[in-house]
């Protein structure tokens, strides 16, 4: 399945049903802040969400319980290629800059971010070794 783009809402919504990995529509409403989304309007959300193939539901008695079909870390990738490819031509030292000046990072956080690259990558190639 090819992913999408999600509206504000529905990303909104997807985060929760991530957080709660199974859930009914009460208790997405409840995860809100005040002043809370209609009910009605959250159940029209996750319809959607579940046509576009993000979540799957489950029939128990008369309520509908809800969980994730996309997982949320297929879908931050999907984001993260999106941003890089539409806004910094799928050049990841453009984007680190720009978030580099845009968060006045010193040298020694740069270092740190590398050290930690370093180590994520290391631990990914002990993985598939």
């Amino acid at each position: 399945m090819e992913l999408i783009q999600l509206t504000k809402a529905e990303e909104q919504v997807m985060q929760y049903v991530w957080k709660l990995k199974e859930t009914i529509v009460k208790d997405v409403v409840d995860q809100f802040d005040d002043p809370k989304p209609a009910y009605t309007t959250v159940a029209t959300v996750l319809t959607v969400l579940e046509k576009k193939g993000f979540v799957s539901r489950k029939k128990i008695g008369n309520t509908n319980l809800f969980f994730p079909a996309v997982s949320k870390a297929d879908y931050t990738k999907f984001q993260f290629s999106s941003l890089l490819k539409n806004y910094f031509n799928g050049s990841f030292p453009k984007m680190a800059t720009f978030f580099a000046r845009e968060n006045q990072l010193d040298i020694a956080d740069l270092e740190a971010i590398l050290k930690e690259a370093e180590q994520e990558l290391n631990n990914d190639n002990q993985k598939e070794g």
